[in-house]
């Protein structure tokens, strides 16, 4: 099955944490937004561990488990062209990905491939990660990232206990080959509090009220948020020998690194100064094609060594 990297995305809402990484199995490295004390703020480098990066062309398949919209299959579609669209205005989902052209290789140049629908449930709704790999195994090509996106009544192994969703690399071909993928669920019905936040109230800590979500679909936008988190971690970080800080059983990846950061001036609990829109009150911070707006988490910059907001 080869080494699989589980990204552990867990919010974290108490007023003095913040988010940290999870790691659960053997041949699993999480990474995530994890709860830290706070304490005094250290230099946040992550450092480049020589191994190879996912740039060029890359094809996102999607491999839809369960019962999804096609508004809402539309919303993450869209999302994902959004990451390579120069004509939408700033601040923009293209110039949030741009950021990962600052890490060695150059640009990843994200495009749509296959989707893939699984509404009859063909596993149950029950999933291990012994499931997910096989969902993601449907399409082999080694220069895609195959996206399996679970409905919002599958549960799936340690879904909302310590993480919100994953990333890895499967055995293809000969064996020795590696295919990246990720998994991320609808936390709609069973965590919003934890994996969809700030679009619900937290769980835990101040209840500050929630934002509005830009595309009215708390739980598919809670996805973006995670699926951009986990697509920025996969390409800087595709087999845990690229750039990240901390032991390579729990990394803090390029967004990971930056937890609970949407605008400037948050601190944890709070997401920070975003844009609303004044028709709807939703809050976003990115603008993408065919009119959608994002709310989008800082994504960590190697020129500058800082986190960076898009606004």
């Amino acid at each position: 099955m080869g080494s699989i990297y589980h990204f552990a995305i867990l919010f974290s809402f108490l007023l003095f944490l913040s988010f940290v990484l999870n790691h659960s199995t053997a041949e699993a490295a999480p990474t995530g937004r994890k709860l830290s004390a706070l304490v005094k703020e250290q230099p946040l480098v992550l450092k480049y561990h020589n191994g190879a990066l996912l740039k060029g062309n890359i094809t996102v398949n999607l491999i839809w488990y369960g019962a999804f919209t096609p508004i809402q299959r539309s919303i993450i579609v869209d999302f994902i062209q959004s990451l390579n669209s120069p004509r939408t205005p700033p601040p923009s989902v293209s110039s949030w990905w741009k950021t990962t052209e600052k890490y060695k290789g150059g640009s990843s140049n994200i495009v749509v491939g296959k989707q893939i629908l699984h509404e009859a449930y063909s596993l149950g709704k029950v999933l291990k990660t012994n499931h997910l790999l096989a969902l993601a195994g449907k399409v082999n090509d080694l220069r895609a990232i195959n996206v399996v996106l679970t409905a919002k009544d599958v549960a799936v192994d340690r879904f909302c206990m310590s993480r919100c969703g994953s990333h890895g690399a499967n055995r293809a071909g000969n064996g020795k080959a590696r295919q990246a993928y990720i998994w991320v669920g609808n936390s709609e019905t069973q965590c919003p509090g934890q994996c969809a936040w700030p679009f619900h109230q937290p769980i835990y800590g101040p209840q500050t009220p929630p934002l509005v979500a830009p595309n009215g679909d708390v739980g598919i936008d809670g996805m973006i948020i995670n699926l951009a988190t986990l697509l920025a971690g996969t390409v800087t970080n595709p087999f845990n020998n690229g750039y990240f800080q901390g032991p390579a059983t729990a990394p803090l990846e390029a967004v990971s690194a930056c937890p609970g950061v949407f605008g400037s001036g948050s601190y944890p609990g709070y997401p920070g100064q975003v844009l609303v829109d004044k028709a709807s009150g939703a809050s976003y911070n990115a603008h993408g094609v065919n009119g959608r707006k994002f709310l989008l988490p800082a994504m960590w910059d190697p020129q500058t060594s800082a986190c960076k907001p898009l606004v």
